[in-house]
């Protein structure tokens, strides 16, 4: 059975963590493992809206990348994803501290997968909950990954 290739999560995490996008939320991959990706931002003062709590399109973001990512790890190399819907609910505000996603894949199909992600802060508290669909897209790659390892490796 094939699984997960570390260096190739390491590859991901490098370019996606240095991507304009994540860059400008401070988001960063801390993981990717079969099924499930964990997500973080570190709240800082441009998270926040006028009444001084997480913006929301801040958690729509996360919930958006975590469950992604999650789907992603499941998909064939040289397949990317785009995302075609995310729902969410929010469930406590946020001021400071992190937000962790921990994304998780429900069903990959041949053309749409959907995940679902739990949004916490750094004491376990959920604020936020959601799912996302995403359709797979063949034949293309992510930028940059030319020269990576190989996504699978034989167990």
């Amino acid at each position: 059975m094939a699984k997960l290739n570390p260096e190739y999560v390491e590859a991901v995490r490098r370019t996606v963590n240095t991507c304009p996008y994540f860059s400008l939320l401070g988001m960063r991959i801390e993981d990717l493992g079969p099924g499930e990706s964990h997500v973080v931002i570190d709240v800082e003062p441009k998270h926040l809206q006028p009444f001084g709590i997480v913006h929301g399109g801040v958690f729509s973001s996360l919930m958006d990348a975590s469950c992604f990512w999650a789907v992603f790890t499941a998909v064939e190399d040289g397949t990317v994803l785009t995302t075609v819907e995310v729902k969410l609910n929010y469930l406590a505000p946020s001021q400071s501290g992190q937000l962790i996603g921990r994304g998780r894949l429900i069903k990959l199909g041949k053309t749409l997968g959907l995940g679902d992600a739990r949004i916490e802060d750094e004491k376990g508290r959920l604020l936020c909950h959601g799912t996302a669909t995403v359709m797979v897209v063949p034949n293309l790659h992510l930028s940059g990954s030319d020269d990576y390892p190989a996504k699978f490796i034989e167990d």
